[in-house]
C-alpha cells in the first residue's frame, strides 16, 4: 500500500481489476499527443474522507492507463513546500508508477495575476510534469473559478450524508455557475452503503440547481468510506470519470442520473 506521508488517509492504492478494453483503448487513443484533461474537485470542509475520494479516483484513472498529478490545493490541505515557488518539479511526490501528489494550498492564489486569473499556475503545473496525462485539482470553489477561467469543465462536487455538507455544496455549485458559467456538474457523495439520507441529498441538490440556478446535477454517484481500498472501484464511478474525461463535456455519457452504487 502506498501512503502519502502528508495525509492521514491510505492513498492511491493500484485496483486488481481493470477497465474495459475498449474503453481503455479508446481513452488512451483520446489523449495520445494531447495536453493534460482536468479533472477538478470541489472541495468541502465539511467532508472528513475527501483522501478517501482522491483514492478512488486515481484508481479508476490508473486502471485505464492514464498518469495523473493529483493538485491538492483546498484550504485544509497539506501546505506546499518552500521550493515551491521556485521548483515545482522537485516538490512533486511519486506515490506509485502512475500517480504524483503536489501539496498545494494557497499555491493558485499565489498565481493570481492582473485579471484575476490564475490560469499560469495550470500552465507551470503541466511544465513541472509533462508525463501527467490527467491533472486531478482538489480546491475550493473560488480557486477553481480564477484556475479555470476560460477552460470548459464539468466540476465534481463533494457532500457527505452529513447535513451541513448540502449547504456548502451548492454554494460551490453557485458560486461556479454566476462567476464562471459553469451550469453542468457531478457529484460525489460519501456515504455508507447502508445511509437512507445519500438518495435524498442528491436529489435536494440536483433540485436546487435547476430551481434557483438554472444549473444542471448531471451524475451522482456514492463512495462509501469505509471502503477497502484495496477494492476495485465499482462500475458507477468508473463510467462518470470516463464521462469526465470526455473532451466535449456537454457529450457526456456518464453513470446513470440516478446512480446509487457505492464504491
Amino acid at each position: 500500500m502506498l501512503t502519502s506521508p502528508s495525509l492521514s488517509q491510505p492513498l492511491f492504492v493500484q485496483a486488481s481489476a481493470r477497465a474495459p478494453a475498449d474503453q481503455a483503448h479508446g481513452l488512451r487513443r483520446l489523449f495520445a499527443g494531447q495536453r493534460p484533461h482536468h479533472l477538478a474537485l470541489v472541495a468541502n470542509p465539511h467532508v472528513a474522507f475527501s483522501g478517501v475520494v482522491l483514492e478512488r479516483l486515481t484508481t479508476v484513472l490508473a486502471t485505464l492507463g492514464l498518469n495523473t498529478l493529483v493538485v491538492d490545493a483546498a484550504d485544509h490541505s497539506p501546505a506546499p513546500h518552500e521550493l515551491a515557488a521556485l521548483d515545482l518539479r522537485a516538490c512533486i511526490e511519486p506515490l506509485s508508477a502512475q500517480v504524483s501528489y503536489l501539496a498545494a494550498r494557497g499555491l493558485p492564489l499565489r498565481h493570481v495575476d492582473t485579471r484575476g486569473s490564475s490560469a499560469g499556475f495550470l500552465d507551470r503545473l503541466q511544465a513541472a510534469a509533462p508525463d501527467c496525462r490527467v491533472l486531478l485539482v482538489h480546491a475550493g470553489a473560488a480557486d477553481l473559478a480564477r484556475l479555470y477561467a476560460q477552460q470548459p469543465l464539468r466540476p465534481l462536487l463533494l457532500a457527505s450524508d452529513r447535513a451541513e455538507s448540502l449547504p456548502h455544496a451548492y454554494a460551490a455549485m453557485k458560486l461556479l455557475a454566476l462567476r464562471r458559467g459553469l451550469m453542468s456538474h457531478d457529484l460525489l457523495l460519501v456515504a455508507p452503503p447502508s445511509s437512507r439520507l445519500a438518495p435524498a441529498i442528491a436529489q435536494r441538490l440536483r433540485s436546487c440547481a435547476e430551481s434557483f440556478l438554472g444549473a444542471a446535477l448531471h451524475d451522482w454517484v456514492g463512495i462509501d468510506p469505509a471502503c477497502d481500498v484495496r477494492e476495485p472501484p465499482g462500475a458507477a464511478l468508473c463510467a462518470l470519470v470516463a464521462a469526465q474525461l470526455r473532451s466535449d463535456p456537454d457529450a457526456h455519457g456518464g453513470a446513470e442520473r440516478d446512480a446509487v452504487t457505492l464504491n
